[in-house]
């Protein structure tokens, strides 16, 4: 097993940090003028939600004992967002449904 020493250590934070500045320098670079194209506009506005909900659902649905309390949970937190309700009651809904259908699952696999 290597232990990782201070100039190895130092070396993988002075990468990161290179990596870090080279994404978000590379845009500023290419793009010296305003962006005309309404397409790439939309793909840039839409980029953050994609990447919070790649990062976000996988770990909604197996977050609970069984995946069944999972999905209802995203059906109910789904349900309530497209009827515009606000983030805090779409979140404890979706928590509720969870909690009872974990509370519930034992007795309806044993009915």
């Amino acid at each position: 097993m290597s232990t990782i020493t201070f100039s190895t250590g130092g070396m993988m934070v002075a990468v990161m940090a290179l990596t870090t500045y080279f994404i978000r320098v590379t845009p500023l670079a290419l793009f010296n003028k305003k962006l005309e194209s309404q397409w790439i506009k939309d793909f840039m506005y839409y980029i953050p939600f994609c990447v919070l909900s790649a990062m976000t659902f996988p770990d909604v649905l197996f977050s609970t004992k069984s995946l069944t309390s999972g999905i209802i949970a995203t059906v109910v937190a789904l349900l309530l967002s497209w009827r515009k309700h606000s983030l805090v009651t779409v979140a404890l809904a979706a928590v509720i449904a969870a909690v009872i259908v974990e509370l519930a699952m034992p007795y309806i696999l044993a009915w």
